[in-house]
């Protein structure tokens, strides 16, 4: 890429970042009421993007080779009773990526 490449390309990831932060603002002002869709995809996209990603990542364990996925239920166990007890997403997914690291690398 050349300079005046990568100063455009820079400059449209600089627009296309504020754009998605404040459209948003500009099309639900505080004076209208939120439209129910949209409450809805902001209630449960979170829950199914988690599920996603829990799917995502076991979907090439096999069961029947190897270590018989045990590192993943661990850590998908570990995973769902972090997010259980403390509610937080981040330490959920932080814990369970860490545990299985820890697990295919020193146990398994």
């Amino acid at each position: 890429m050349t300079l005046s490449q990568q100063i455009i390309t820079i400059a449209l990831c600089i627009a296309g970042t504020m754009l998605t932060r404040f459209l948003p603002f500009a099309v639900f002002n505080e004076n209208r009421k939120t439209p129910a869709f949209v409450q809805y995809i902001g209630k449960f996209l979170p829950s199914a993007v988690f599920g996603m990603l829990v799917v995502y990542c076991l979907k090439d364990v096999s069961i029947l080779q190897g270590n018989h996925a045990l590192p993943e239920f661990i850590s998908v166990f570990l995973t769902a009773a972090l997010h259980l007890w403390k509610r937080q997403m981040l330490l959920s997914i932080a814990g369970g990526t860490i545990c299985y690291m820890l697990l295919i690398h020193f146990v398994f």
